[in-house]
């Protein structure tokens, strides 16, 4: 088992800055990938970011590229998401999570994106920004 933590969420005005983070604990000897996911209401929850096990290849929603930067720190077992120019269609719950890599680590983008074949996920953290 391993359960996730995500903080950092809240409210901000428009062109505003969160950085979300989002610690695991529990059985994470393997190695696994991150991700961000994010859920609007009456709207299905969606790929935002995700970086691989070492950090070195990260990918992003085209909605949010050039505004967000995942980042990871493995001796912590955390991911950030820096938010920078934030807009009111940023505004969703955020939740992050763990996919272990199976017998290769060398995965599509497509692999990073399918939020459904992750492993494990946190509780989600609000975001909210104003007009």
């Amino acid at each position: 088992q391993v359960q996730l933590v995500e903080s950092g969420g809240g409210l901000v005005q428009a062109g505003g800055s969160l950085r979300l983070s989002c610690a695991a604990s529990g059985r994470t000897s393997r190695s696994y990938a991150m991700g961000w996911f994010r859920q609007a209401p009456g709207k299905e929850r969606g790929f935002v970011a995700a970086i691989n096990w070492s950090g070195g290849i990260t990918y992003y929603a085209d909605s949010v590229k050039g505004r967000f930067a995942i980042s990871r720190d493995n001796a912590r077992n955390t991911v950030y998401l820096q938010m920078n120019s934030l807009k009111p269609d940023d505004t969703a719950v955020y939740y992050c999570g763990v996919r272990f890599y199976g017998d290769s680590i060398y995965r599509s983008r497509d692999w990073y994106e399918r939020g459904y074949e992750y492993d494990y996920w946190g509780q989600g953290t609000q975001v909210t920004v104003s007009s």
